[in-house]
């Protein structure tokens, strides 16, 4: 830069800008964990190493075009990390190929969006105002004019740069690029836009599996399944339900930490906690979605496969074959329904749903909305319940029927009249009021059992209930811990945090309290059994929760895993009754702790495996070779 000549390299000085930027959104936007001094490094010249090697670009073109190219690469930029900030905050997770082509839910998304946009979010923008300011300032020599030999120093040093920063990432992080699931790991080694680029060069390579994918691929799966399927073990709990409707509650958003808890002296979900006596509750089940959230749950649940590391399934696999739930049970007499008041295409559930063998899917058109009975997201909850109810008296029975409710979804925003519990006082809006619309769907579920046994359907059905995924995500760790009364929320908090409500409501049957570690992948086999469904021709990774031989793992999409004894994350091992730390696990060679692992290490590699097993699956469409019905 030579001010005093009024000649400013841009590309160099939008490179210190734009780096300098990206840093501090990893740093102070983003809640991304550094272990050691060697991650600070990366973490901190990777920015600049990717931004060097992009405007440097610029050099190559004609004058006329360096501006141009420099201003909207700094446009797309931000909007590219401003984008990853607001995902962040909601989901705690990066923006992946797969969900930029979800663009039909963002007409949905509006009020989440405005929710999750602070005053301090201007400070992303200020390099793109100079930048544009300057590229004005006719006085000012911004362009540059290299001989050919000096271009190729200037690209030669970028590459190099480039490469000096993934050797030290490999170093730090050995087969980096082997676990693409763990995309933190990726962002802060190889940075957020190369992250992207990854994100690129993986969702082309998995698009091109199903062309080259055939039937031998499955024998190893089988072989997998077979070590802990409980099929053909007959317990006394088989069948319990057979012939008995099945209603299923998808309790939006519902963590385990409100129940039995209380806010303000007060119960959070009253109902709830009455019902845990009179059913089966699991009180350590865990969702294992990822990125499809709601529509992953559902995906989990239905076919007892895992969701993709990245998007949804039910985007990107839509037209794949399936086993799906109610698949099996049309074999056996049942006809299934789908209640959700909100638009069909939404998660391109209309296409999805006629894949999955469901035969009537009552969408936003089958409910009458208003602005008098919508909130949030759209019908309330108790609204939602009450209208649906003619149409579930109408299906001829025995049926499966979904319910899927929708105003204790973020930003959990509630109309005054409609909370009958006070706001948590803490620094997160988002949890402040999330104990409100927790409290209101729990009010609207009473409400709903009261329907069904007005209607004489009560008796007759089966009510199952789980919550989807989480509602409170680590970007609000610390209100987080401000209302759990501890100092922090670490990692083995997190995942405990991750336990989802799941209910077998049975009329008649008395209630239990089960401890056994459970998660959404077991959905679909338990429920087989208690209808007393043959499901021994099914490929499935989850196992009857009532059944005498269970999985010894509940895998999470991120490569945590939880078991009786211990608790895995992020390289971390934890007693999983007491969180004491057990133990580091060895995933970097600067890292001298803990080389000959922890008490979690045998497992490590089978859930990776097992993770892999259910992706060949999806991307490979691998169902379609497989007779289910021998």
């Amino acid at each position: 830069m030579f001010l005093k000549n009024k000649h400013i390299n841009l590309y160099v000085v939008a490179s210190l800008l734009f780096g300098a930027k990206t840093y501090m959104i990893y740093r102070f936007f983003f809640n991304i964990d550094l272990e050691n001094v060697m991650q600070e490094f990366i973490i901190f010249i990777n920015p600049f190493v990717t931004a060097f090697l992009f405007y440097s670009l610029s050099v190559w073109m004609k004058e006329k075009n360096q501006l141009r190219y420099i201003r909207y690469m700094t446009l797309i930029g931000t909007l590219i990390l401003y984008f990853n900030i607001l995902f962040y905050r909601s989901f705690g997770d990066f923006v992946t190929i797969p969900i930029l082509f979800q663009g039909s839910n963002a007409a949905d998304l509006g009020s989440s969006v405005l929710a999750l946009a602070e005053m301090i979010d201007f400070l992303v923008f200020i390099d793109l105002a100079l930048i544009w300011y300057l590229t004005t300032r006719k006085a000012l020599d911004l362009t540059v004019q290299f001989p050919k030999k000096k271009k190729l120093l200037i690209l030669s040093m970028s590459i190099a740069f480039l490469l000096g920063n993934y050797i030290l990432a490999e170093i730090e992080r050995p087969q980096l690029l082997q676990r693409g699931f763990d995309r933190e790991y990726l962002v802060k080694n190889i940075g957020l836009f190369n992250f992207h680029i990854y994100d690129v060069v993986q969702q082309s390579r998995s698009q091109a599996q199903r062309v080259f994918a055939d039937g031998n691929e499955l024998s190893d799966i089988l072989t997998h399944v077979d070590n802990y399927t409980t099929d053909n073990e007959i317990t006394d709990m088989f069948g319990i339900a057979e012939d008995k409707n099945v209603i299923f509650i998808t309790l939006e958003s519902l963590q385990t930490f409100v129940i039995n808890n209380t806010l303000h002296g007060e119960e959070v979900t009253p109902f709830l906690n009455s019902l845990i006596d009179e059913s089966y509750y699991f009180e350590n089940f865990y969702h294992q979605t990822e990125q499809g959230k709601t529509a992953d749950s559902e995906f989990i649940m239905e076919n007892s496969l895992y969701p993709l590391p990245s998007g949804a399934a039910y985007f990107t696999h839509s037209n794949n074959a399936y086993n799906s739930t109610p698949q099996i049970l049309a074999e056996n007499g049942y006809k299934s329904a789908v209640f959700h008041a909100n638009n069909g295409s939404f998660w391109n559930r209309n296409s999805m749903y006629d894949n999955l063998g469901i035969d009537q899917f009552y969408d936003i058109d089958a409910y009458e909305v208003n602005d008098e009975n919508s909130v949030g997201w759209g019908l309330k909850d108790k609204e939602f319940f009450e209208q649906s109810m003619k149409y579930l008296t109408s299906l001829p029975e025995p049926y499966y029927a979904r319910f899927i409710t929708l105003t204790n979804h973020h930003p959990f925003d509630l109309d005054e009249e409609d909370a009958t519990i006070d706001q948590f006082d803490s620094n997160s809006r988002t949890l402040n009021q999330y104990f409100q619309t927790a409290r209101y769907m729990d009010e609207s579920i009473e409400e709903f059992f009261d329907h069904l046994k007005e209607s004489g359907v009560y008796d007759d059905s089966i009510i199952v209930m789980m919550g989807d995924h989480y509602g409170i995500s680590d970007f609000h760790n610390r209100a987080m811990a401000t209302y759990l009364d501890q100092d922090e929320i670490n990692g083995y908090d997190h995942v405990q945090l991750q336990r989802v409500p799941f209910y077998i409501h049975i009329p008649g049957q008395e209630g239990e309290v089960i401890s056994d570690i459970a998660g959404q992948v077991d959905v679909k086999p338990t429920l087989m059994h208690l209808l007393g469904v043959d499901d021994s021709t099914d490929i499935s990774f989850g196992t009857n929760l009532f059944g005498p031989k269970r999985k010894e793992f509940v895998a999470l999409r991120d490569g945590s895993f939880i078991t009786d004894d211990y608790v895995y994350t992020s390289g971390v091992c934890y007693d999983r009754e007491t969180g004491e730390e057990l133990g580091v696990e060895m995933t970097s060679r600067v890292n001298s702790e803990d080389t000959e692992g922890t008490a979690c290490t045998p497992l490590i590699e089978e859930v990776e495996q097992e993770m892999s097993y259910s992706d060949k699956i999806i991307y490979g469409d691998l169902f379609r070779f497989h007779d289910f019905s021998n």
